[in-house]
């Protein structure tokens, strides 16, 4: 199986830029498409930014020009990279693996067969 551990978060002001990571270990595959979704409290947890094997991004519209998905296959790690942040931006943040080959990036998080832990993002006005 493969495990994700998350890395990055903190605590910022508004405005302010964080990189998230994810390290993927056991079992991966370079041509999974990968994503990165949130919880906020008392939310349900939404998407934010996917990548396919081919490098092919896609944005949740409300992270849209902000924030970038990126992949280092030989890392075996996908970053966020999330600028102009906002406190909405709030949120406890996973990423996630389809564990299917050349497997197209997908919104819904019950199509993600692996996740990890999460790593809390806070950011204060």
């Amino acid at each position: 199986q493969v495990q994700l551990v998350e890395s990055g978060g903190g605590s910022v002001q508004a405005g302010d830029s964080l990189r998230l990571s994810c390290a993927a270990s056991g079992r991966t595959y370079s041509n999974y498409a990968m994503g990165w979704f949130r919880r906020a409290p008392g939310q349900e947890r939404d998407f934010v930014a996917g990548i396919n094997w081919g490098g092919i991004t896609y944005y949740a519209d409300s992270v849209k020009g902000r924030f970038t998905i990126s992949r280092d296959n030989a890392k075996n790690t996908v970053y966020l990279y999330m600028n102009s942040l906002k406190p909405e931006d709030t949120a406890v943040y996973y990423c996630a693996s389809r564990a299917g080959r050349f497997a197209m990036i997908s919104v819904k998080d019950d199509e993600y067969e692996y996740w990890g832990q999460g790593t809390q993002v806070t950011v204060s006005s």
